[in-house]
């Protein structure tokens, strides 16, 4: 089985071989991760730039972690301390770091499609950090990891995401490989945070708190991205988390070993009750810690990869 791609771009074209290895992998990272001596040479003399164009504490934080684990050099760069202040385009940026003999670098941009054509036009390894509204695959991969240690499977299991799915890259990522996992997806938010034709993705979509939890084996909470926004598209933070928030009393109506998940960060008292966020049925700081595993698999076997695929 070939991962025939030099960057981890999407899980739109995953396969479920692909996504088994990766989570395989990723496993093995975690219990390094659980040494004393959380730190191998893999990846040593190896470079990994992380450049973020937007604010990250999660995904910036563990993938740094993951690369100098891995025993790579990793260089933050933030869009406040580069060249693009001064009108630099993101192409002449990334090419100005190839320049350098970086291995891989790591991307989180506002603009949708921005990473991929990155990756399409440089040599360097490119691993997509989040771009726009598109995707999020690593955080996808953790999810998934996180899911299959807690339940030990994926296949046929009830996810129901709700929020904002409209604005949310790691809905898009997630539906993707959830998919293709052949596990069931069901979708609940504001009509005016569902995106037009959503239908398409073979995804169910629930009329209410009561109809979206039932039966789900996980539930994916998502906060409003007022970020990528033009307009609020709700009347108010009070109205919306009585109609689509996850408290307490919504939880008595799903299954008492329902996973409740967060790609954060939380907004608590509006997507998610604190109750909730902090309760034994919550696997949130299960994903922050399968995070950095999930990014050392993803960068293990992109830096080991002597052409643009890897036999894996």
């Amino acid at each position: 089985m070939v991962y025939d791609k030099k960057d981890f771009i999407s899980t739109k074209e995953l396969t479920i071989e692909q996504i088994d290895y990766i989570l395989t992998q990723a496993m093995t990272f975690r219990e390094i991760n659980q040494r004393e001596v959380k730190k191998i040479p893999t990846l040593k003399g190896r470079t990994i730039i992380n450049l973020f164009f937007e604010p990250s504490t999660r995904t910036r934080t563990s993938f740094e972690i993951a690369g100098k684990r891995l025993g790579a050099d990793v260089i933050n760069i933030s869009s406040s301390t580069s060249s693009t202040q001064k009108g630099e385009t993101l192409m002449d940026t990334v090419r100005n770091i190839q320049a350098m003999a970086s291995d891989i670098i790591v991307i989180r941009h506002s603009f949708s499609g921005s990473v991929k054509f990155v990756a399409d036009n440089v040599e360097t390894h490119i691993v997509n950090a989040g771009d726009g509204l598109n995707e999020h695959p690593t955080q996808s991969m953790l999810d998934l990891l996180t899911i299959k240690l807690q339940k030990g499977r994926l296949e046929g299991l009830n996810v129901t995401i709700i929020g904002d799915i409209a604005h949310s890259r790691v809905a898009r990522s997630n539906i993707w490989a959830m998919k293709t996992c052949g596990m069931n997806v069901k979708l609940f938010g504001p009509p005016t945070m569902i995106p037009v034709g959503v239908e398409a993705f073979s995804v169910d979509i629930a009329k209410n708190m009561e109809e979206a939890v039932k039966d789900a084996d996980v539930i994916i909470m998502l906060r409003i991205q007022r970020e990528r926004m033009a307009k609020l598209l709700i009347p108010s933070e009070r109205e919306y988390s009585k109609l689509f928030g996850l408290t307490p009393s919504v939880m008595e109506k799903a299954k008492p070993d329902v996973m409740v998940m967060h790609p954060g960060p939380i907004n608590r008292g509006v997507e998610l009750s604190s109750v909730v966020a902090d309760s034994q049925n919550s696997a949130i700081l299960n994903q922050v810690e399968n995070g950095v595993a999930i990014r050392m698999a993803v960068l293990s076997f992109l830096a080991m990869s002597k052409n643009n695929g890897e036999s894996i």
